[in-house]
């Protein structure tokens, strides 16, 4: 689809602090694409449940999977509403009063109707979406899922047509009567970063971790 804006529905519309709302594909996309867990909420048996789950941006659906047994996976693929969020923490915002606290952060949110995807070829190519999500590069490098791990796994889309971004950037909002307290303010950024892999000890010699292992980095 275009990258133009996705116009907001009374559902996706950012109200509290509406001026940090965004609805272009382009923030919407790269929020998904460094994000790696989606929370994804729904109602099952008129209680709500968010879970944590992993998932993939493949053009404009997420990919979701889990056990076909999964009473979350169940509901989903029954067609009813759902919502996903994903949330970057970019840093604490630190002021010098409790009150004026805060996180600089990226979120996405995702309204829709998820749909299994039936096919297994294309839920194969799905799974493929998803491994090279966490770890661009690892699906061509292992072994596929065979039939009978495609059985038990339910691979759902969820389109990305209805949806919205909430961004906050930026120093603290100290009251000024408090900007000659004698108190550090400001910003501690936060990142997410990998560290030195940890081999399984039952690899066979002279088996070392692979270029998409070792130049792992999110967008």
């Amino acid at each position: 689809m275009s990258s133009a804006a996705i116009p907001p529905s009374e559902r996706s519309r950012v109200r509290r602090r509406s001026e940090r709302g965004r609805y272009d594909r382009e923030s919407l996309h790269s929020i998904l694409d460094e994000g790696l867990v989606a929370h994804v909420g729904i109602a099952v048996d008129g209680q709500p449940f968010v879970l944590p789950m992993a998932y993939a941006r493949d053009g404009d659906r997420l990919v979701l999977h889990g056990s076909v047994a999964s009473r979350l996976l169940r509901t989903l693929s029954s067609g009813v509403p759902a919502c996903a969020t994903v949330t970057l923490l970019d840093g604490l915002v630190l002021s010098r009063s409790s009150f004026h606290h805060s996180m600089n952060y990226r979120s996405a949110v995702v309204l829709g109707t998820a749909r299994r995807i039936p096919d297994p070829d294309e839920a194969a190519a799905a799974m493929d979406a998803l491994v090279d999500h966490v770890v661009p590069g690892r699906a061509a490098e292992v072994r596929p899922p065979d039939a009978g791990e495609l059985r038990q796994t339910a691979v759902l889309e969820l389109p990305i047509d209805e949806a919205s971004v909430k961004v906050r950037t930026g120093g603290p909002n100290d009251d000024p009567g408090d900007r000659d307290l004698p108190v550090w303010a400001g910003v501690l950024p936060l990142a997410l970063r990998a560290g030195e892999p940890v081999p399984e000890p039952d690899l066979p010699e002279g088996v070392g971790p692979s270029d998409a292992v070792r130049s792992w980095r999110r967008p």
